[in-house]
């Protein structure tokens, strides 16, 4: 299991059912983080690494703000119409700080699985083909900071972190995406869990959420 330290200086992980009052979940959805791996390693096909499992993890209390923007509903044709542009309001965290784990045993695809291809980065970045900026959520919202968790070296400023983990609940009382249909909603799916606080340790597999179509 591969543990990655993730910074975003501002983010906004925008609540699915959020219609004019862009809310923001608490932590990026496992949908979420999925994209942002397959982003860092340079992957455009979606489906090449389902089956893996990810589970976020929140280390720190970003402040909450909100802003009066843009946003762009396709309600009309040619897309630049204006009646497909309103001001909204959207609910923005500053900073955030994560904990990505990553688990590829269940990966369905073979050749290399995602959490091989995420060390082969961090060990020698020249290698990787990719485009534009690396973002969180948003393409506006770009990352500053990836590495290994806990770093290589032990730093002691990574013994002991506590956080808030989003782990998997029968009963639990927050529900998030694990796949997004971007066109419609019917294919999208979740996974019901809970945020449980305690030391970011790796979790055990089978309370990871799953990356499933």
């Amino acid at each position: 299991m591969l543990g990655l330290y993730v910074s975003v200086p501002i983010a906004c992980f925008r609540k699915g059912l959020a219609r004019e009052y862009l809310e923001t979940e608490p932590l990026p959805p496992p949908a979420t983080c999925y994209g942002f791996l397959l982003s860092f390693v340079g992957e455009e096909r979606r489906r090449r690494h389902i089956g893996c499992r990810i589970a976020p993890v929140l280390l720190n209390e970003p402040e909450r703000s909100v802003v009066l923007r843009t946003v762009w509903r396709v309600k009309s044709l040619p897309l630049g119409a204006s009646g497909n542009m309103r001001p909204d309001y959207q609910q923005l965290l500053s900073p955030v700080e994560l904990v990505l784990w990553l688990d590829s045993s269940e990966e369905v695809a073979g050749g290399d699985r995602l959490e091989q291809r995420v060390m082969r980065v961090l060990d020698q970045p020249s290698l990787i083909e990719r485009f534009g900026g690396l973002s969180l959520g948003e393409s506006t919202h770009l990352v500053d900071e990836v590495r290994r968790f806990p770093r290589p070296d032990r730093n002691p400023h990574d013994t002991g972190r506590e956080g808030r983990s989003f782990l998997l609940h029968p009963a639990g009382r927050l529900t998030l995406p694990v796949w997004v249909d971007h066109v419609g909603s019917a294919g999208t799916r979740f996974a019901t869990g809970n945020l449980e606080r305690g030391l970011v340790q790796s979790p055990v597999l089978d309370r990871m959420p799953r990356i499933l179509p």
